[in-house]
């Protein structure tokens, strides 16, 4: 490291002048870093040893796979790529050579969490697990999802309608605010609405988040004659469909990622 830094910095210019081996090696030496110009000079004639060689190939496949993978894989992953690829390496020298080029994956932080429950008394569950409907604007079904992206956590608001399986709704943010659900909301009434379907009477099932409790939220079921229905807590089955097709959102975005 010490004839990588004098190599580094033999060339930079000073009041005109290079500053030179012989300088670098004075300051070193009055900071008590031992080193003589003949050490340099010696190191740098000397032969690449069999592990400095077989380190610069290995560090140049890691930084490939590092690339290809948008700078996403750990040690780990890039050690396993590896390997698929008939490149023989141990996961120790992966991890060293990529610390030493300061090389970091994307790192699996806490999830988030999308589903606080409302203190508010809930409504009824109306749907009881049975998620079919006869006829469009019968039952919808709404949740928030997430999916984490380079830039961090975003979120997912949708609404279904069961009879179809159709994404009526929805809304992307970086925020779980109630406006991320009542967008959702509005855009599945409004497309409803515009195309001359009636909306009054439908069932609207959610879990307990505070999204769906929230004043606004209500008042926009109650304006369009929409009745409400809620899950109980802590209780995925109760809302399995939106629970499903979240698991669907995700899968499709990690195997199609978007920019």
């Amino acid at each position: 490291m010490v004839v990588d830094y004098i190599d580094g910095h033999r060339e930079r210019v000073v009041e005109g002048k290079n500053l030179g081996v012989e300088s670098i090696c004075a300051v070193l030496n009055d900071a008590d870093v031992r080193i003589a110009p003949r050490t340099f000079w010696a190191a740098k004639k000397r032969t690449p040893s069999k592990r400095a060689v077989r380190d610069a190939e290995l560090l140049a496949e890691i930084e490939r796979v590092f690339r290809e993978n948008y700078g996403v894989y750990g040690a780990r992953k890039v050690y396993a790529q590896l390997n698929r690829e008939g490149i023989g390496v141990a996961r120790c020298t992966v991890e060293r050579l990529m610390r030493q080029k300061g090389l970091q994956g994307l790192r699996r932080g806490r999830r988030p969490r999308t589903t606080i429950a409302a203190a508010s008394p809930s409504p009824a569950d109306l749907v009881d697990r049975r998620f079919t409907a006869g006829r469009p604007n019968q039952l919808w079904v709404a949740d928030i999802t997430y999916i984490r992206t380079f830039s961090g956590w975003v979120y997912a608001a949708f609404v279904i309608d069961v009879f179809s399986r159709m994404v009526v709704g929805w809304q992307v943010s970086t925020s779980l605010h109630t406006n991320l659900a009542l967008d959702a909301l509005e855009m599945g009434i409004w497309a409803r609405q515009r195309s001359g379907q009636d909306v009054t009477g439908l069932v609207h099932h959610s879990d307990r988040g505070v999204q769906y409790r929230a004043i606004r939220y209500s008042e926009r079921l109650a304006e369009s004659a929409v009745v409400a229905s809620v899950g109980s807590r802590g209780d995925s089955y109760d809302n399995a469909m939106a629970e499903a097709f979240n698991s669907l959102f995700k899968g499709e975005l990690i195997h199609n990622p978007v920019a």
